[in-house]
């Protein structure tokens, strides 16, 4: 008799796992493919102070499936993301007012996208072929390097952050309506040996974002502004892609309209800062 209760207990004791790691799986699903209200959201500062919550309950629930997948990509994706709306881009907006307020931020950036990279790696790890693992890993990955220009180990991953963005390329050239591209934009720029051929390779990306978003995303026109204007001293380019991007209504692209509004934001901070960033 004492065997069976034995048993019994274990037997419970088991069916009680089973039936959590199920549960946490189902939230999981849930939580990565269901679709998200921040994206279409008209309101930056209310997804400023819910994002928190909602990248901690991801936490929680890799914890309990440390292998899923699309958690695994939540994770990158959201303190890629978050680290970039809402701390970085503060970060820069500060340093020519409050110095020290603007390092502690940017500190912090670095730190969470250091916690997306290694998310991202973890995923490529289950899904190698992933596109947008492939993407927001890079993506992640590439905010990092630039926030760690200090750290020359840092730097020495270039080559496997521009890996990452060529197979995504190769695999889908399309994906999320030429964001790789975009993103493209920035990285010919950084990459070392590229030369005079850095500019040519950055505007020809610049091209087949804006087409595939159908000129609707404001990101494109920024990164070009920023990346390759600047570099090369073209003031009346430079404004004329900021204006562009000011000039798309966030409202007619609902489900990238967050998205635009805070690279609308970086323009505005873009043009005001013209003097500074130009000699002539």
């Amino acid at each position: 008799m004492f065997r069976i209760l034995v048993l019994c207990a274990l037997l419970a004791t088991l069916n009680a796992c089973a039936v959590r790691e199920f549960s946490a799986r189902l939230i999981g699903d849930a939580v990565a493919e269901g679709p998200t209200t921040f994206a279409s959201d008209e309101d930056p500062e209310l997804v400023r102070e819910a994002a928190p919550f909602s990248l901690k309950l991801i936490e929680s629930l890799l914890q309990e499936n440390p292998r899923h997948k699309g958690l695994l990509l939540a994770a990158t994706r959201g303190f890629t993301q978050y680290s970039y709306a809402f701390v970085q881009l503060d970060g820069d907006m500060a340093e020519d007012v409050d110095l020290a307020h603007a390092r502690r931020l940017l500190v912090r950036a670095r730190l969470l996208y250091r916690r997306a990279r290694d998310y991202g790696l973890r995923g490529l790890a289950e899904a190698p072929t992933d596109v947008a693992l492939l993407y927001w890993t890079a993506v992640s990955w590439a905010a990092l390097i630039g926030l760690s220009l200090d750290q020359p180990e840092l730097i020495a991953d270039f080559p496997r952050v521009w890996a990452l963005s060529q197979r995504a390329l190769e695999l889908d050239e399309t994906f999320d309506r030429g964001a790789i591209h975009s993103l493209l934009i920035p990285l010919e720029m950084a990459r070392p040996g590229s030369g005079q051929r850095a500019a040519a390779s950055a505007r020809r990306h610049f091209a087949r974002a804006e087409e595939l978003s159908a000129g609707t995303d404001a990101a494109p026109y920024v990164a070009l502004a920023e990346a390759v204007s600047v570099p090369q001293q073209r003031r009346d380019e430079f404004e004329r892609l900021l204006l562009k991007a000011l000039a798309i209504d966030p409202a007619n692209n609902p489900e990238n309209r967050l998205a635009n509004l805070i690279a609308q934001r970086k323009a505005r901070w873009l043009r005001a800062r013209a003097e500074r960033l130009f000699l002539e």
